[in-house]
């Protein structure tokens, strides 16, 4: 991993966190742009729209996505994440992190890489949708007009299993099977944990994707959020392999510890 595209990450992950104060509620499609293109294929290279909180933008062009509120856990958890939400905050705070799946190279999984941290490629062919994620070369396959696996047989995974279905012009995937230790925003969940997108074309260059997660066994209800992407059509995917790790956890603190490479 470069020192230059963790950087670059880090910055992306603390403006997610603080919200994009310009999200508005998902409008009718701007009239000038819903004529002349495929609302059906989403082939291409994409990044997060917007980059980062811009005057500049007009918000009537294309819609915004939303701040992505806090999990509705229910009471008997919700301390306990509330505890840890304020432990990581002290640690980055003092500036020694407590150590996470990135200490351990770990990639990001669902649903996290649809965050778009870095540029993603969207393949489709016949009877399936391929996402293919930058960082950590994460690759998401959505089996189109399938049936998902019962819950007792879906082995967990970082990207869980998929299937979609096309509804008009919307693409629907319904995915589960996520290894429990693979978090968003550090939220917990079951194995019941079922991840829901509604994935439409707004004008050629965007696209927004509604995420709504449900698990009766830790939420009290749908936690839902939308992200919006923009095309990048002249950017060359790159190989992002966390090949010289210098991080570990520190077994005494739990803190994110560097190694000393060389004198």
């Amino acid at each position: 991993m470069t020192s230059n595209r963790f950087a670059v990450g880090v910055a992306v992950l603390l403006a997610l966190g603080s919200g994009l104060a310009l999200a508005q509620e998902t409008g009718p499609l701007p009239k000038a742009k819903t004529q002349n293109f495929d609302r059906r294929d989403f082939s291409g290279t994409w990044d997060r729209y917007p980059q980062s909180t811009d005057s500049r933008l007009d918000p009537s062009v294309v819609p915004l996505p939303s701040d992505v509120p806090s999990p509705p856990l229910k009471p008997q958890f919700k301390a306990e994440f509330d505890a840890e939400t304020q432990k990581i905050a002290e640690a980055n705070k003092r500036g020694v992190p407590l150590s996470n799946g990135y200490t351990n190279c770990q990639p990001d999984g669902m649903p996290t890489m649809m965050m778009a941290m870095f540029p993603m490629e969207v393949l489709q062919s016949k009877g399936q949708v391929t996402i293919i994620q930058e960082a950590y070369n994460q690759v998401r396959r959505i089996y189109m007009n399938g049936k998902l696996p019962d819950v007792d047989d879906a082995e967990p995974g970082f990207w869980g299993h998929s299937v979609g279905r096309w509804e008009g012009d919307t693409l629907v995937v319904d995915t589960i099977g996520i290894k429990d230790y693979v978090r968003f925003r550090n939220a917990p969940h079951s194995p019941e944990m079922r991840i829901h997108e509604r994935i439409r074309k707004l004008t050629p260059d965007h696209f927004e994707n509604t995420v709504t997660i449900t698990d009766p066994a830790y939420l009290t209800q749908p936690w839902t959020w939308k992200w919006v992407y923009q095309r990048r059509p002249n950017y060359k995917m790159y190989e992002y392999v966390c090949e010289e790790n210098r991080e570990y956890t520190d077994p005494t603190t739990g803190a994110q510890r560097m190694k000393v490479i060389g004198k």
